[in-house]
Formats: structure tokens, C-alpha cells, sequence
């Protein structure tokens, strides 16, 4: 595992990338975090770890200028949760629920690399034959009345009705 880079926040406000030897802005702390790159910001007056307070600037200042993942109604559910008894379950549910998120998404983009790495015009013929495959199944169900009760071939369907005379 890496170490862990030092972000140090000065009085003035200033964030200094130890990392790199350089003032750095929210912005740049932003782009490490989607690098996914490990690091925690401290307070040079008190030192003090204040990655927490820097992340929810960052995750402000995206909410004020893109279109907010959070609505008030959800704020003010999250609100609601501090203090109360259901605060530690709630953030686990967040924790989990977002690494659920991004294992799918992950998957999701590995899978359409993978299809678009291969032959355009199979990819398309295989997309077509499933898709004709399951249209032709759904019409043999829907057409085919001994089929509705969910028996799987019509020689059950009668098999079933002949014992029952």
C-alpha cells in the first residue's frame, strides 16, 4: 500500500500538496480523489484531521454547480439521522450501498468494453438472435393457451388432462 499523501491547510485558507511541493485548490483535491489517490488534509495550527470538512467543501461547491445529487428532501432526511439512534446503520448504508454502486458500474463498463472490443457486425447478429429468440418464445406463450399455467411443453399440458378424465 502507498503512503498516505499530506495535505496541509494553513490559516489563510491555504491547502499545501506536500505530495508535490505546491499550493494546491479544492479543485486539484477533487482530481486526487477521483485518481483515486490516498491522502488526508491537516490543520497546521492545531493538527488536527480535517479530510472530512475538505471533502464536504468539495461535495458543496459540486452541488452548487452541476445539478445536485442530493435534493433538499434527501438533506433533510440525512439531517434527521444525526444524533438519533439509527446514525451508525445509516452510514454503513451509505458506505456499502455506494461500494455496491460502483462494483456494478464497474462491471457494467468492463462488459461494454468487452463488447465493443469485439467484431461490431457479431456483436449485432448475436444481440439480434437473442432478441429474436426471446420474442419468439414470449409469442409461443402468449399463442399457445396450454402454455399460459406454466407447464413447459403442451405434451404435459395434455398428459395432465388425460389422467385427470
Amino acid at each position: 500500500m502507498s503512503e498516505v499523501r499530506v495535505i496541509k491547510k494553513y490559516p489563510n485558507r491555504r491547502l499545501y500538496d506536500t505530495g508535490v511541493s505546491s499550493y494546491v485548490t479544492l479543485e486539484d483535491v477533487r482530481k486526487l480523489v477521483l485518481d483515486g489517490i490516498h491522502f488526508c488534509v491537516r490543520d497546521t495550527k492545531t493538527q488536527k484531521d480535517i479530510t472530512r470538512s475538505i471533502l464536504l467543501q468539495i461535495i458543496l461547491e459540486q452541488e452548487e454547480d452541476g445539478k445536485p445529487i442530493f435534493t433538499e428532501k434527501a438533506l433533510a432526511q440525512i439531517i434527521c439521522f444525526y444524533g438519533g439512534s439509527l446514525q451508525g446503520m445509516v452510514t454503513s448504508f451509505f458506505e456499502n450501498g455506494l461500494a455496491l454502486f460502483v462494483e456494478q458500474q464497474g462491471k457494467v463498463q468492463e462488459q461494454m468494453q468487452s463488447v465493443m472490443a469485439g467484431d461490431p457486425l457479431t456483436v449485432m447478429r448475436d444481440m439480434t438472435e437473442k432478441n429474436l429468440a426471446f420474442w419468439k418464445n414470449m409469442q409461443q406463450g402468449f399463442f399457445n393457451p396450454s402454455l399460459r399455467d406454466g407447464d413447459a411443453t403442451p405434451d404435459r399440458k395434455r398428459r395432465h388432462t388425460d389422467k385427470s378424465r
